[in-house]
């Protein structure tokens, strides 16, 4: 049994596919799309439309960013709300029942075999598409991982960030991108208002981590980012900072800062 009929969008989209720099740009929450097999999750169109849903804007970026870097893309086809594409399928984050606030009553009473279906239709896909193509490219490679974030949460304090980079362990884009967006009069956040957290997130920890490729995961905040020209803008400003660190094939060696085992379930 298939979860995604005829009509239903494809679980990821790859797009710039003949990118030739050694980075791939992953976007977890480009859409905000729902299987018509789960209607509307119990949620308004409103609900659907705003970042409980998906990262706002992100999807513009990563593709801009894509563009600028001569890199291919990897974009998740469905709503965080459907299976988050950013967490390990066993954790109670992969299909919140309650998100900022706002009921998902689709979600209140999942069952496993019905999480089990969209792990298998939407999540397993993504990711795979991810490893397969990471697994075509250089070993110097980078991962991009590109979020959004919204400005005036309603459970927390707005939020003044431009930009937020995550990371743990691994500095080596990190620390000198942070040096860099803030030279440029960027007010960015060092892992705040989000961190990335190993054995929570999923993406890079995965698929960077574990093969000890350079990264870095960022949040663009949605109110600068939601326009089309809005995410043009700031994917400039974003490739401006990080385009010359990619130029250092020392600094996209694979190096191994997340040994195994994975994280316990």
């Amino acid at each position: 049994m298939s979860l995604l009929g005829p009509g239903d969008p494809p679980p990821f989209t790859l797009h710039n596919a003949g990118g030739e720099a050694p980075v791939l740009v992953v976007c977890d929450h480009a859409a905000n799309d729902v299987p018509a097999a789960l209607g509307d999750l119990g949620l308004s169109p409103g609900d659907l439309a705003e970042h409980i849903a998906w990262d706002i804007g992100a999807r513009d970026i990563a593709v801009q960013v894509a563009e600028r870097l001569d890199a291919a893309a990897v974009l998740a086809g469905y709503s965080r709300l459907v299976i988050d594409c950013n967490r390990y399928p066993h954790d109670a984050a992969a299909a919140l029942a309650r998100s900022d606030g706002i009921d998902v009553p689709a979600n209140r009473e999942l069952g496993a075999a019905d999480l089990a279906l969209r792990v298998a239709a939407i999540h397993e896909p993504y990711h795979a598409a991810i490893a397969g193509r990471l697994q075509a490219m250089p070993a110097a490679t980078a991962l991009i991982s590109v979020h959004s974030m919204t400005a005036h949460p309603r459970l927390g304090q707005p939020r003044p960030w431009e930009m937020c980079l995550c990371w743990a362990r691994d500095e080596r884009l990190a620390r000198p991108l942070l040096d860099r967006l803030r030279a440029a009069g960027i007010v960015t956040g060092d892992n705040e208002p989000y961190r990335l957290d190993i054995g929570e997130d999923y993406t890079v920890p995965e698929h960077a981590m574990r093969r000890g490729l350079a990264h870095v995961q960022v949040e663009f905040r949605q109110d600068l980012v939601a326009s089309a020209a809005g995410a043009r803008r700031w994917a400039a400003r974003f490739v401006d900072a990080l385009g010359p660190l990619l130029d250092d094939s020392d600094a996209l060696a694979p190096q191994r800062y997340w040994p195994d085992p994975v994280p316990p379930a």
